[in-house]
């Protein structure tokens, strides 16, 4: 009994949402070869929203390194808004300038790529639509 039990469990860990996506294998891209102007709209504020548009949380994706990729900024009350955004720890710039959110385990949990020149969400569905830049965000508001 306790070891049927036991792989109840096991198997519901498994299945949990948190191993529910699996990304394709994107090598970072070599900033060494990129115009330091191009890397500079890469850092700073972004916005990330949902689908409709009307959440919306504010992350600073820094030049800094740490475990996992880059340092990332997560403004107070996104984990709210956003529940995924409480187990993201890095940020990583990937070939063809998409972006990774990751977990302190190297996971990558979110991953927003450029189809159409705007940022869209692949991973975490439910909740992300897109991220944009907040400059461009503002300019849009003008």
């Amino acid at each position: 009994m306790r070891y049927g039990i036991v792989l109840i469990a096991l198997a519901a860990c498994l299945t949990s949402p948190a191993h529910a996506y699996d990304f394709e294998p994107v090598k970072p891209l070599d900033t060494k070869d990129v115009e330091p102007s191009m890397m500079d709209d890469v850092y700073g504020a972004w916005e990330i929203r949902d689908k409709s548009g009307k959440k919306r949380c504010r992350i600073t994706l820094s030049k800094e390194l740490t475990i996992g990729g880059s340092q990332i900024d997560i403004a107070p009350g996104c984990d709210k808004t956003f529940p995924i955004m409480a187990d993201i720890s890095a940020w990583r710039l990937l070939e063809g300038w998409g972006i990774d959110l990751v977990d302190p385990l190297r996971k990558i949990r979110i991953r927003f790529t450029t189809p159409d020149n705007r940022y869209v969400a692949f991973g975490d569905k439910k909740d992300i639509g897109a991220i944009d830049e907040l400059l461009k965000v503002q300019d849009k508001k003008k």
